[in-house]
């Protein structure tokens, strides 16, 4: 059987899966985590597994190491102890791509000057460097965001504006500025390591990431709503109508009428805003839909096919089999 490409849009929420951008990269992006006493373990852990979920679509794309100031363990401000890798020291810093200061709401204001001359020197090397919490407060105390913008929790934020006089000091979720990047809180620990990946890597791996690290938290997204800002409103809501009834499928006629259009008109604004026909968008949805719930559920291929509107197991295996190459009894478990 001859292999299917995705099209349009589906075409880069379904690289990883068809094999384009799976390779071992030449050289890993090596990333230091610096974990000070108390400091956030939800932000550290979003922003590794961010880094980790890349390196799921291509392989070692990136290394990480975990440092203490001392070498010894850290307690985490969920009261975890994290054993590190190494104690951070100049040779510590040699091959690193980005130091990040891991702080916390009960990590203490207090740096030495040891501890300082380390954060100087890693600058003076051109390392990006970032603080997630109030991790940007000890680069701050470095002189490291003089004319800077950063992000710290409110919480900190006066204190970082006693230090860095001359930074800009916000408590937005997340802020890149140059070779600086901050993050107030955890829920903006992800999204400033994602928006740092974008710069090194292609549109595709980092639309596969959000694609990954978003499937938990809203379980049938199925395509970045930033996809869809420069469609027409009949256009999105045709889309939105095929989301929501994958098991019971609805004919293009219907779909053009719930939105006041012709079918005529509806294959029209798909070709020129998605590049494809409703009826191949309406498949390629099903498919990788199918292969979500095959990954990330318990339920039979069988029920997987009827959940995604194929009503015979042997139609569900043909279409499965024309994009990934395998049939969907062959697809990887991840729970």
């Amino acid at each position: 059987m001859q292999r299917r490409d995705f099209s349009g849009v589906m075409k880069t929420k379904n690289y990883r899966y068809v094999g384009e951008g799976q390779h071992v990269a030449d050289k890993r992006t090596r990333v230091g985590f610096l974990l000070l006493e108390n400091f956030s373990l939800p932000a550290f852990t979003q922003a590794l597994d961010t880094l980790v979920t890349a390196n799921l679509l291509q392989a070692q794309t990136f290394s990480i190491t975990h440092f203490s100031l001392d070498g010894n363990e850290v307690i985490s401000d969920l009261g975890l102890v994290i054993s590190p890798d190494a104690e951070l020291n100049h040779a510590g810093l040699n091959d690193l791509a980005m130091l990040v200061v891991c702080g916390g709401y009960r990590t203490p204001l207090h740096a030495d000057h040891s501890f300082l001359q380390l954060l100087q020197d890693a600058a003076r090397l051109g390392m990006p460097l970032g603080g997630l919490w109030n991790g940007a407060w000890f680069l701050g105390r470095a002189g490291l965001l003089d004319g800077y913008r950063c992000a710290i929790h409110p919480e900190h934020r006066a204190a970082l504006a006693e230090v860095a006089k001359r930074a800009e000091v916000t408590s937005e979720s997340y802020v890149i500025d140059r070779d600086r990047l901050t993050a107030s809180s955890a829920s903006g620990a992800p999204t400033l390591i994602l928006e740092w990946i974008k710069q090194l890597h292609n549109r595709a791996l980092v639309d596969g990431i959000e694609d990954i690290l978003a499937f938990e938290a809203s379980r049938y997204r199925r395509i970045n709503p930033k996809s869809l800002l420069k469609i027409s409103e009949p256009t999105r809501q045709v889309v939105q109508l095929m989301e929501a009834n994958l098991e019971e499928l609805l004919e293009l006629e219907q779909l053009a009428s719930y939105v006041g259009r012709s079918r005529r008109q509806i294959e029209r604004l798909f070709r020129e805003q998605l590049g494809t026909t409703p009826q191949r968008y309406y498949l390629e949805l099903r498919i990788t839909e199918a292969r979500r719930l095959l990954q990330h559920t318990k339920l039979s291929v069988v029920d997987v096919g009827l959940a995604c509107g194929f009503v015979t197991g042997s139609h569900f295996s043909r279409c499965y089999s024309a994009y990934y190459g395998y049939r969907p009894s062959k697809e990887q478990r991840l729970v």
